[in-house]
């Protein structure tokens, strides 16, 4: 609520948000990311841990490439033609995306002297290819509550760094006349306290769901509660792609039109 985020704030109002989508715990990076991206929990998808490669616990179910499925590689099943890209700070990323799904992967280097490179990719990588899906990671912000502190002035000059970003990607959609076909979404892994998380308090485990774009309600209600494997299924809706049994993930469906 404090930062100064007028891209994300925008996003917000076209569509619909929640700032209680709760992570799994431990309330850390790659076993949330392979929750949003798997729709299942920790304990079916197997990682477990804050830099998980691979799976600590083995997968209950494992799908094309042996991997546990990820919506990612369920809309590269049905639609093998479509353009997909995944572009990140943090390396652990392309651990937990099931980068074989992905046409296009790569991390920005360097982002630490360089925090614009992330974007400068993003914003090449829609204009040349028009992608049907595009995944975005930033890091930046983390870090910056690692350093200073999550309630800290330089946290918050970092979110306002990343919302300029966002703009500039946003403006790429636009450039490309990808527009009016677009949704976006602007999501997190984890909250934190202090200058940590992994813990159980709610500033750690409590995180932003926001949707926006063609079909999405303005100012739809969260009728129920979204937990992080609930994205895997919102975005397999957008697709129309059939979720497997193995996940416990329900699609937000109050936001679509």
């Amino acid at each position: 609520e404090k930062a100064d985020m007028p891209n994300v704030q925008s996003l917000m109002s076209k569509g619909c948000f929640t700032l209680g989508k709760r992570a799994v715990l431990p309330s850390s990076s790659a076993v949330n990311w392979a929750t949003m991206f798997m729709g299942a929990n920790p304990e079916v998808h197997g990682h477990t841990e804050w830099n998980s490669y691979t799976p600590e616990i083995p997968s209950y179910e494992l799908s094309k490439n042996d991997k546990f499925p990820t919506v990612f590689q369920l809309i590269d099943q049905k639609y093998p033609e479509a353009e997909m890209g995944a572009i990140f700070e943090w390396h652990g990323i392309e651990h937990v995306i099931d980068s074989l799904a992905f046409d296009y992967h790569e991390q920005a280097t360097d982002f630490g002297n360089h925090p614009e490179t992330l974007g400068e990719m993003a914003v090449d990588y829609i204009l040349a290819k028009k992608p049907n899906l595009g995944l975005f990671v930033y890091d930046n912000p983390d870090g910056a509550a690692h350093r200073y502190g999550h309630d800290s002035p330089e946290y918050y000059t970092c979110l306002a760094q990343l919302d300029a970003y966002i703009g500039k990607i946003i403006d790429a959609v636009k450039e490309a006349g990808m527009y009016d076909d677009t949704i976006f979404i602007v999501t997190s892994d984890h909250g934190g306290i202090n200058k940590g998380h992994g813990g159980k308090s709610l500033m750690e485990i409590e995180t932003p769901f926001i949707i926006a774009g063609k079909g999405i309600k303005k100012g739809g209600l969260f009728a129920r509660p979204m937990m992080q494997f609930d994205l895997a299924a919102t975005v397999a809706e957008i697709f129309s792609v059939e979720t497997p049994d193995v996940w416990r993930a329900k699609s937000m469906s109050q936001v679509f039109e």
